[in-house]
């Protein structure tokens, strides 16, 4: 390629750099001194620096050819458009973003997997209600043992790690589930047991990940479309399940989604890092952007989190109170809606997962939105405090309305829109508690949303049996949904009360 000549001019009485390239089909990288030089550019060669008997020689590759001017002597980054080499680049934190999304997605459809299996599997082992409520919570006996050391594990080692391997045990036990439903109730039970273990690290991970990633103005949204991937997740688990059930056989969707965990498994595990400062691709200029919104720097430590003085302060029990209502709640639907239309409306399973299909898809849309409506306030100017309180009594007030409205529904369709309004309502704690751990423990975000998640897990494991007990001794879910509105309430009361959006810890 023929030598190309480019001039560099900077003086002692300008602070701004001014960087000028002669020819417009190249671009190149220059360090600038407060000397006048002239530089002789031969790509795959060496370059000589002559100016004022200033000679210094590096090599260059033609990689050097991109679209990348670099100031490096005043700290600036500037992107040239070449014509015919103009490239979009995608900011890192939304690359990371999208893969939280999909894992989270999976997640839950993996879970989901199971609620739509047990109805074929009840009528041909011949489960009562009471018994079913014991398949559905086995999943939760790991996972209430997990959401502690997870969090601690997180803290310690970094979101990335720990979420790779809990991905790569749930997968695992997501496909020998059939196998186990198949030997005996006792290995079914202690697979999904195994499978709730593996899956306690997955929220802890994201939200701790998410806080390291995103500035305070976009981690709300950040999270919001996270758990719009997770919501999505019942979706696709509610929709695709029946269909491959009743088509190509049990074992199929078990087979389907253990697979897509262990294909997003590869690129996380390459492309991903816990920290962006660790990042090998994140540019100078989107690291200063991140670290310029944080309040709070990371910080990482050896030690044990003080139980105790984590305990000692009542916005630590606001948080574990909401975690407690919002699983309560939550799993009463995800576990029994498929059961509850089938049950009360005479639907047959196809139909009963559209219907509970649907109000998943909406919570995935209002939980983005309600994670846009929280970042908006922050900027706007209104105190975290503030705007935690707000999220989270839509979050609760909502529901609870909605759930006794339920009792009067007359018809599947009828049903169907208050459970759609309860859980897209409901979303709106990913705003409130689930961002609330971060604001007061930043230290310690990963141990308390363990704490918190593991109490919340104690309430679904309740919920879920108990929800079969009063199916089978009331022979109806009015009781229980009445129940769980009412928790609802005192719980937003409490909220108000105690929670902050300032560091305590």
């Amino acid at each position: 390629m023929a030598a190309e000549s480019m001039l560099l001019h900077s003086s002692y009485s300008s602070t701004k750099p001014r960087c000028y390239l002669s020819s417009p089909q190249s671009c190149w990288t220059s360090r600038t001194t407060n000397l006048r030089f002239e530089r002789k550019v031969v790509f795959g060669k060496q370059v000589k620096w002559e100016s004022l008997g200033l000679t210094s020689r590096r090599e260059v590759s033609k990689k050097e050819r991109g679209g990348v001017v670099r100031c490096t002597a005043e700290g600036i980054e500037r992107r040239m458009l070449i014509p015919g080499e103009a490239t979009v680049r995608v900011p890192e934190r939304f690359k990371v973003v999208a893969l939280m999304a999909c894992v989270m997605c999976l997640c839950n459809a993996d879970r989901v997997v199971m609620s739509v299996a047990v109805v074929p599997l009840a009528d041909k082992l011949g489960w009562s209600s009471s018994f079913l409520g014991i398949v559905q919570s086995s999943f939760l006996w790991g996972y209430i043992f997990c959401s502690v050391i997870g969090g601690a594990l997180v803290d310690k080692y970094g979101g990335k790690r720990v979420m790779a391997w809990g991905v790569a045990l749930w997968s695992l036990a997501t496909l020998l589930t059939p196998w186990a439903a198949n030997h005996s109730t006792f290995a079914l039970l202690a697979i999904r047991a195994f499978f709730g273990l593996a899956e306690g690290v997955a929220l802890p991970s994201m939200s701790t990940i998410l806080s390291r990633w995103f500035p305070g103005h976009e981690r709300a949204s950040a999270v919001g479309f996270s758990m719009a991937g997770f919501h999505l997740g019942n979706v696709v688990g509610l929709i695709l399940t029946p269909i491959m059930l009743s088509t190509i056989g049990i074992a199929a969707p078990f087979i389907l989604f253990s697979s897509l965990g262990l294909l997003w498994l590869s690129s996380w595990v390459y492309k991903v890092t816990s920290d962006p400062r660790e990042s090998p691709f994140i540019t100078k200029s989107e690291l200063t952007s991140i670290q310029a919104g944080k309040t709070d720097p990371p910080t990482t430590t050896a030690e044990f989190p003080p139980i105790g003085l984590l305990l000692s302060k009542l916005p630590t029990w606001a948080i574990i109170f909401a975690n407690v209502t919002n699983n309560w709640g939550y799993f009463v639907l995800l576990s029994w809606m498929p059961v509850y239309f089938k049950t009360v409306f005479n639907v047959n399973l196809k139909q009963a997962a559209w219907f509970s299909a649907f109000p998943w898809g909406t919570m995935a849309v209002s939980g983005y939105i309600a994670g846009a409506i929280s970042d908006s306030l922050v900027k706007a100017g209104y105190s975290k405090t503030c705007v935690r309180k707000i999220m989270q009594s839509i979050g609760f007030t909502g529901p609870g309305v909605s759930l006794l409205c339920l009792n009067f529904a007359k018809s599947p369709e009828m049903a169907a829109v208050f459970i759609t309004a309860a859980l897209s309502l409901s979303s709106f704690s990913q705003a409130g508690f689930l961002l609330n751990m971060q604001d007061i423990a930043p230290q310690y975000a990963g141990f308390l949303h363990g704490i918190a998640n593991s109490a919340g897990t104690l309430a679904a494991i309740i919920s879920t049996i108990g929800t079969g007990y009063f199916v089978q001794w009331l022979g109806s879910f009015q009781a229980f949904l009445s129940l769980t509105a009412c928790l609802y309430f005192i719980t937003t009361i409490f909220w108000n009360l105690f929670a902050t959006g300032e560091r305590v810890f």
